[in-house]
């Protein structure tokens, strides 16, 4: 474990805005977690796991309690004795763009929806994270993680985990450090149905068929790609988190309404029904590459929020809550801030709440 100090997060996040890590640990070999809990015990706090930096706004402050990159690298893949399915055992720091492409090259389904999505395969459960028909709770099986409170590993069960739209236990909490994430994938040439139009249009394909693997994995680049949420170092767009804002529910009346204005409003695989952020944002009167605070604007390719120039974590929170604020007074709908917050200061403490708050309820 290489343990540095005063170390820029900014260069470690996709947004690329933020303080320094008073104490940065960066692990690479399973076998040194133990100096993670270490260090902790000696800085009197617990550590904030810092994976690709993908979904993460960190304070202009930085972060004074231990921050630890998780880099631990592998995948380990059991066919039953059936044959039916292939468990594969990954560590925290996996790139989930790399563990994707190999379930594709091994002809395993389940994960391939999800490429092009940056960052650890150990923030999978964190974020339910889920893509164009896909999502971590359709095949998580178990992970293992260092329990904070009781000192000590614990396997927890994906039911134990509870994952929701986009949230799990490990959402906001800093009680588990995640160590390895276990899934179960069928053996099939072919992918689970597309269920999303854009996908489908790509594929040329009625919604609800199956297509090889790869095919999927490239259709659901070009779209990705034609949104911006693909890291590309050489677009203009590429300083983003992903969503800014999760896809908020609405009711049976609400998605009659919205439907007949074409939104998309789609069922989940939690049942509820919710209609889509961006097009919220679209409907609010904002257009793509509108400047929203200094240093923040619409991408150009979708309506989620780009960082550029010298912008800070303040910047990016006023933005997201002008933002809000104006679908919450054309719509009528609330939105909810999705990325994680490294650090706590008055700048953005409105987007933690808001995120706290939407957990709790």
């Amino acid at each position: 474990m290489h343990v540095r100090t005063q170390v820029p997060l900014a260069p470690l996040t996709t947004l690329g805005i933020g303080g320094n890590a008073a104490v940065l640990a960066e692990l690479t070999d399973p076998a040194d977690f133990p100096d993670v809990v270490n260090l902790a015990r000696r800085e009197g706090a617990r550590p904030l796991v810092l994976g690709g930096g993908s979904n993460i706004l960190v304070a202009d402050a930085g972060c004074g309690v231990p921050v630890v990159r998780m880099a631990t690298q592998g995948a380990v893949f059991e066919r039953d004795d059936d044959g039916e399915a292939v468990t594969v055992t990954v560590q925290a720091g996996q790139s989930l763009q790399d563990l994707v492409e190999e379930t594709i090259s091994n002809g395993l389904t389940g994960l391939e929806t999800l490429i092009g999505i940056p960052g650890t395969v150990g923030a999978t459960p964190v974020q339910n994270v889920g893509a164009y028909g896909q999502e971590v709770a359709d095949v998580l099986v178990r992970v293992t993680a260092w329990d904070w409170a009781t000192g000590r590993e614990v396997t927890l069960s994906a039911e134990n985990c509870r994952l929701g739209h986009r949230t799990s236990i490990f959402k906001h909490s800093t009680r588990w450090t995640l160590l390895t994430v276990t899934f179960r994938l069928r053996p099939s040439e072919l992918s689970t149905p597309i269920t999303y139009g854009m996908v489908a249009r790509v594929l040329d394909v009625p919604k609800g068929t199956p297509v090889l693997l790869a095919e999927a994995a490239a259709a659901v680049l070009t779209v990705r790609r034609s949104k911006g949420m693909v890291l590309d170092p050489g677009d203009s767009d590429n300083r983003n988190v992903g969503s800014v804002f999760l896809s908020p529910v609405v009711d049976e009346k609400e998605a009659e309404n919205l439907r007949a204005e074409q939104a998309p409003v789609n069922t989940f695989p939690d049942s509820l029904t919710r209609v889509s952020a961006s097009w919220l944002v679209k409907a609010a009167g904002f257009t793509l590459g509108q400047a929203i605070a200094p240093g923040i604007r619409m991408s150009t390719k979708h309506f989620t929020l780009v960082a550029e120039g010298h912008a800070t974590a303040r910047e990016f929170a006023e933005a997201a809550r002008a933002v809000a604020e104006a679908v919450k007074e054309t719509t009528g709908i609330q939105l909810t801030p999705e990325p994680d917050l490294f650090g706590d200061e008055p700048a953005y403490l409105h987007l933690k709440q808001s995120a706290l708050a939407a957990a709790a309820g």
